[in-house]
């Protein structure tokens, strides 16, 4: 059996794309409710402000999951509902509501798994100069330290942050997701140094405060670079590629695993931003550089190489028609073999794949069903593929699918369905997609029935 018994199978969501509730219940505005309210930066002028309505349907949404088999949740806690300005006074309505949200989950036997940041800067910090402010690092640690008091008896996973690269990157240099900046390439680096620097942080504070121990990760985009083929020349291309940092792209695992694994920035990454590097002093490094549980690693696609006849990485186009997406990314089910092999190789640590799924274009039948098969098919291939990264080696504690319903999919809005569940927004209506009722027979063999065709 490549899946461990004490393999954990799992779905996942965030607090701004599901919640709804924007100013109710004490909580105030994030970048992302700023960001929405600027005209023509969401598509169709979406917003989170309502989403799912998760906030007064989680009990509902709970139900579903246990439908579905689920032995565990990704959910990530809102800053500004639990700590409106960032700082200072703590909204005790807010705390309740995840109160209420822990408890239930472990009433129907799904364990949470609690990721700290997904994106909600709080817009009162973020006046103050958000991820650029050194103090940022501060204000998050005490943010942390109140949740780990209220929820650390009962919360024993934990992750810090959510892709970096994402919102450093379509956040802070090309302004496609909040807080819509286009800073310069030393402020982007300040930015996402300030952010690994909440991330040591978090964890200490983790480590001190929550009364129950518990296993702590990170969960960045997990790069996947896919050898072209099984040679020892293209394996040691793509470990190149996977090992590089490339100027102005921060979608690499290097840059941001490295500190938090091994205690410092990448020599390539250091080589290829030598003139943009900002000040600050080596011991931050002694903050960044905590003991952690695992890495999670988000992954929906990877890109392949090949050797060139000087040895040197060659990126391998796909082919004309290759298999996409709704939301136009290719379908490379052999991104969760290597991703999870190199991460698992490079930092030694156990991998958790932490988002795991695709956009589809899924609607309610006339039978009252949502007929998704490529999305069954999708995750079947994929979770093949972990299979192997598994018999190559890699330790892999458990999957999560991304995710547990439709939802606000930032700056696409409401145009892109991954979710297990569907929902219709204007009625809340939810309908288990026939990708759901899949995925509880892959729970319950415990990855068995993945050899089993569909029917």
């Amino acid at each position: 059996m490549p899946f461990k018994d004490d393999f954990v199978w799992g779905a996942a969501a965030a607090a701004y794309q599901i919640e709804g509730a924007a100013s109710v219940g004490g909580r105030k505005p994030s970048v992302w409710d700023d960001y929405c309210d600027r005209p023509d930066a969401v598509k169709q002028g979406h917003s989170g402000a309502v989403a799912c309505d998760h906030y007064h349907r989680f009990e509902e949404d709970i139900a579903l999951m246990g439908e579905i088999g689920l032995q565990a949740y990704r959910l990530s806690l809102a800053w500004p509902r639990i700590l409106p300005d960032g700082t200072g006074a703590v909204n005790e309505e807010g705390l309740a509501f995840y109160d209420r949200l822990i408890d239930t989950l472990l009433a129907n036997n799904i364990t949470p798994w609690v990721t700290l940041y997904h994106w909600d800067f709080p817009s009162t910090v973020f006046q103050r100069g958000g991820w650029l402010n050194r103090e940022s690092a501060d204000w998050f640690a005490e943010y942390t330290d109140v949740v780990a008091k209220r929820l650390g008896d009962r919360v024993t996973n934990w992750m810090t942050l959510n892709e970096p690269q994402v919102y450093i990157d379509h956040g802070h240099r090309n302004a496609v997701h909040a807080p819509g900046l286009t800073l310069t390439t030393r402020e982007q680096l300040l930015a996402g140094h300030h952010t690994l620097l909440a991330h040591g942080k978090a964890v200490q504070v983790l480590r001190a405060s929550c009364s129950t121990p518990g296993r702590i990760g990170i969960a960045p985009v997990g790069q996947a670079t896919i050898p072209a083929t099984d040679s020892p020349e293209d394996y040691a291309a793509a470990e190149k590629v996977q090992k590089s940092v490339e100027f102005g792209n921060h979608f690499n695992n290097a840059w941001w695993f490295e500190p938090a694994c091994l205690g410092h920035y990448p020599e390539t990454g250091l080589k290829t931003y030598a003139e943009h590097m900002p000040e600050f002093p080596d011991s931050d490094f002694n903050t960044i550089k905590q003991p952690i549980d695992f890495v999670g690693l988000n992954i929906y696609q990877g890109g392949v190489v090949k050797a060139g006849a000087d040895g040197e990485p060659e990126h391998v186009p796909h082919a004309v028609g290759h298999p996409i997406t709704c939301f136009d990314w290719p379908v490379t089910p052999a991104a969760l073999r290597w991703g999870p092999y190199w991460a698992h190789k490079h930092f030694g640590l156990p991998v958790v794949i932490t988002e795991n799924g695709l956009a589809s274009m899924d609607w309610v039948g006339l039978d009252g069903r949502v007929r998704d098969g490529q999305r069954i098919d999708f995750t079947r291939q994929y979770l093949l593929e972990l299979e192997k990264a598994i018999a190559d080696g890699a330790e892999v504690d458990g999957y999560f699918h991304w995710s547990i319903m439709d939802n606000f999919e930032w700056g696409e809005g409401y145009t892109k369905r991954f979710g297990l569940i569907h929902v219709d927004y204007q009625t809340q209506t939810r309908t288990l997609k026939d990708s759901a009722r899949w995925y509880r027979t892959i729970i319950e063999s415990n990855g068995a029935k993945l050899a089993e065709s569909p029917a």
